[in-house]
């Protein structure tokens, strides 16, 4: 099996080690971290909680990751009961539930702004390539042309039908089927985040997939957070500093299916193609459920329609980074 899978995001968060020297000198005894460790989807998952109630933030952990689990049963396609997995199973999802609805509707809303360039239903594709390269003797060439046509023409976010009104989700075609994780780490960082807002705390750096900053920090100064070098994704070839914003990050490196790296994860749904393994995308948005996606999407684009885009999305600014460093900035 040739398939190297890193993390489809892979950001180094640089606030962790500095955030405590500085609490120190304000009030170490009005702040303290509480850090939690998971995964969301598959990826690295932590949450950064500042406090000076140690029991009123572990509660408030606690209350997230229940509101973690209960997503992850929603949207993750590894879980076989999950409400997405029932959909690709049968091609229709009745009495879905209003999550589902909501995020389905916000993908097919950025294919649509992104004229297909991002496709939700992508997901036979990806399960070709996946199947292809983890068999024994995989053709380095990857597979067939005519499997890939064939995989193709499943592929199409129109024959994705949402009934509100219904509550009821359905796929045109048989052998349709969608994925969600370009969109769902950022859906479930905003929810977790909301969590943590209703308990009461504001200086917190939330990252299920995607760094969601709520305020600053507790001295006021803005979290930093790396933007991951494709060649190393544990180093950093910039970084960001954001108060109240999200930051996603995504890039071919995530998920190589092949030695040579020719194969990665971020499939073109016009041609089957997939990205290269040493370009990465930022994206800083208000919120990550507007930003997870984008990243992605934003790879892919022509040069001259990202900025369109990005604008039409609601995100602020792109960072397009190699491992020489920033290659693009575009800025809403």
């Amino acid at each position: 099996m040739t398939v190297r899978i890193t993390r489809r995001r892979a950001i180094t968060i640089l606030a962790a080690a500095a955030g405590l020297p500085l609490l120190a000198k304000a009030s170490q005894a009005q702040a303290r971290m509480l850090r939690w460790e998971g995964t969301t989807l598959g990826a690295p998952s932590t949450i950064q909680l500042y406090h000076s109630d140690e029991a009123k933030a572990r509660a408030a952990i606690e209350a997230s990751t229940a509101e973690l689990a209960r997503l992850e049963a929603i949207f993750s396609v590894y879980r076989a009961d999950s409400a997405i997995s029932a959909l690709n199973r049968d091609g229709k999802l009745d009495d879905a539930p209003a999550e589902f609805m909501e995020l389905v509707s916000h993908a097919k809303e950025l294919a649509r702004i992104s004229d297909g360039v991002f496709d939700p239903s992508i997901q036979p594709v990806w399960k070709l390539y996946f199947e292809h390269f983890t068999a024994a003797h995989a053709d380095p060439a990857g597979p067939s042309a005519k499997d890939l046509a064939a995989a193709l023409a499943l592929v199409d976010w129109r024959g994705i039908q949402v009934d509100t009104a219904a509550r009821r989700v359905a796929l045109a075609r048989p052998g349709m089927a969608i994925t969600l994780n370009a969109r769902a780490q950022g859906y479930i960082t905003d929810k977790v985040a909301a969590v943590l807002r209703s308990h009461g705390f504001e200086n917190v750096l939330v990252d299920m997939g995607e760094p969601r900053a709520m305020a600053a920090k507790p001295d006021g100064s803005a979290w930093r957070i790396g933007i991951a070098n494709p060649a190393d994704p544990s180093k950093a070839v910039t970084e960001v500093s954001v108060t109240d914003k999200c930051v996603s990050t995504s890039g071919g490196y995530g998920t190589i299916f092949d030695e040579a790296g020719k194969f990665t994860h971020i499939i073109d749904a016009r041609t089957g193609k997939t990205a290269p393994a040493m370009v990465g995308v930022t994206v800083i948005a208000d919120t990550a459920t507007i930003a997870d996606g984008l990243a992605t999407t934003l790879i892919l684009a022509p040069e001259d329609k990202r900025r369109a885009i990005l604008k039409a999305a609601g995100a602020l600014q792109a960072i397009f980074v190699t491992p020489d460093g920033v290659s693009a900035t575009v800025t809403v």
